[in-house]
Order: structure tokens, then sequence, then C-alpha cells
């Protein structure tokens, strides 16, 4: 009896389609048909394996995206490319008649982890946050949490200090959110905010693996501190990562976007909706977007929810604050 997923009325009406993918059908429909059911749902089809094709049931609109949909990503699957994320991210660009940038991601390495697993990119947004850091000196990565920003600059930093092209990694947060209760904590600034510095750490230890990592940090070639101590220093061949930039304000972007000297890349992260300064104190972040942004040298990239890589109800968590946020109340 052949298998169905999808609703049953999709397969009484419309037009019926079927796709060859060369015997790879129960690949595109993923574990437990995990993959399939993401299509049916969100294109309104029924879908069945007919000796390795796919095929596809429904209006003959909904029928014909999910046919162009099957095919992107069969070709991802003999890349080797394919994952639930790639799943998410064709149904997204087909809709905005974008499918051809699917393959722009998971091409080159960025990096490989102590594990040797290969970091690579998952969205198109992610690509193009990879390349400006390649192309550009200094680089603000906008976008909501989830979107691999911190992760992919720290391995982008880890590749560059493999590949001897820097000396020194630089990872710094400033200490806004922690406001009047750092001094409730015990210890000294550098103690008070290693909580916040921890997606930092996190990152190099899988990336360099928890022994190298060590004795770099305790040789000082990696340094990973509050923005404040950054002032007064000028950081020659260096990778520079200041992560949730949005919590900097204008005068901190300032004294830190002139920090750094020949040889360095710098990289700002952060989320310009979750700003935790003063209500009358304007974003460092937001500032420097729009004071820099046809400065040459200078990239800027803004992610969306389209490139979150976390699960996937993070991203109708964020679709729905940011539908909040425009409505009027």
């Amino acid at each position: 009896m052949k298998r169905i997923i999808g609703t049953k009325e999709n397969t009484e009406y419309g037009v019926k389609l079927v796709i060859d993918v060369g015997g790879a059908a129960r690949a595109l429909f993923g574990a437990g048909d995990a993959y399939a059911a993401m299509i049916c749902k969100r294109l309104g089809v029924a879908v069945a394996e007919r000796s390795g094709s796919v095929e596809i049931s429904g209006p003959s609109v909904a029928a014909a995206a999910a046919a162009e949909v099957f095919g992107a990503l069969h070709e991802l699957e003999k890349r080797g490319a394919l994952d639930k994320q790639a799943v998410r991210a064709a149904l997204d660009l087909r809709e905005e008649g974008r499918l051809d940038e699917l393959f722009v991601a998971g091409g080159d390495t960025v990096a490989v982890t102590s594990r040797g697993k290969a970091v690579k990119c998952r969205t198109p947004g992610q690509k193009l946050y990879v390349d400006a850091i390649h192309k550009n000196t200094v680089v603000l990565g906008i976008g909501p949490a989830g979107t691999g920003k911190t992760f992919l600059a720290v391995a982008m930093a880890v590749n560059e200090y493999k590949n001897r092209r820097i000396e020194k990694i630089i990872l710094t947060r400033p200490a806004v959110e922690v406001g009047e209760k750092l001094g409730f904590l015990p210890g000294d600034l550098q103690q008070k905010v290693d909580p916040y510095l921890r997606p930092l750490y996190d990152a190099l230890e899988e990336l360099f693996g928890t022994e190298a990592y060590k004795r770099l940090l305790e040789r000082g070639t990696i340094e990973v501190a509050p923005l404040a101590y950054m002032r007064g220093r000028t950081l020659s061949s260096a990778f520079i990562i200041l992560d949730e930039g949005q919590n900097t304000t204008i005068e901190q972007m300032k004294m830190f976007l002139t920090r750094f000297s020949e040889g360095s890349k710098v990289v700002v992260n952060g989320d310009v909706t979750q700003v935790d300064l003063p209500e009358n104190r304007m974003s460092g972040l937001k500032h420097a977007a729009k004071l820099l942004r046809d400065v040459p040298g200078i990239g800027i990239v803004t992610l969306t929810d389209k490139d979150v890589v976390r699960h996937e109800l993070v991203q109708s968590i964020i679709r729905a604050y940011d539908k909040n946020n425009k409505e009027p109340e």
C-alpha cells in the first residue's frame, strides 16, 4: 500500500505530478517523513513515494511549487547538504521567488571543530555574512537570536588564526544587561561579566578543543574581556569580535571601532530589537549601521528570522514579536 503524507483531500482533486528524484524519495521525505510533512503543511499538498520517485497531489499551483521544492532539495541531497534547516530555507525562498539562492549556502567550509565537524553556512543570509567578513575589514552583523552570528564570527576568527593570518583573537561584550547588579556579584569586573561571555567561551572550546583553548587563553593569544577593557588600546594583527553590540552607546561604539590597526579584522554583532540601554540612549550599533553604510571596507549584513538555525519554533516566536511590534497598541 502506498504511504501518503498530507491531507486526504489533496489526493482527491487538482493535479498529480510525479517527480523523478533518482530513487532518493525516501531521503527527501526525511526521518519519520518529517521533511515531507513540513512541505505538505506549508504548501497544502499530499505526497507519496512511488518507485523511488515523489508523487505530489493537490491544487495545480501548490503542486507545482512542491515540485520545485523537491527538485531543489534533491540537488542538496546529492551534495550531502540536506537537513531540516535546508527544507525550511527552501520553503521560505520559494515563497519569495528566490529558490535559486538555496544553493548559495552550504559551500565552502568556514572552519572545522575540534571533533572534525565542518562548519558551513546553512542559509543564504549566513553565506552573505561570511562573504562580507572575507571581503571587508569591518563587518556589522545585525539579526535576531539563533542566526549563528556569534558562532560563525568565532569560526572565521579561528580559521584566520590557524592559517596564520592573525596572531590574536579578541572577543568582547558590553556589560549593560547586568546593570546595577554588577556591584552585588563577587569578584572583579572580569569575574562579574564572565557569565555574559559564556557563548563566546563555548564557541571557542568547540572549535579549538578544551585543552588547546585553555593554553591559548593562558598565553594571551585568546582574550575574552568586557568592553570596558578595550579603551586606550591599539590592536594589530587581531580578529576582534564585539558581541551584543546593540547594547553599546554611540560613544562606546566609536571607541571600539577606533581600536584596530594593521592586519586586523573587526566584527560587530547584535540584535537591534533587543536593546537594553536606558530609553534616552541610542544604540551604538543602530547609529553605526546608519552612519557607516557607505564607507568602503565596511560591510553591513542584516540577517532575518529565515536565517534562524535553532528550533523552528524560534522562527515563529521572532515573527510573532516582529508582528506585534509593528501593530499599533
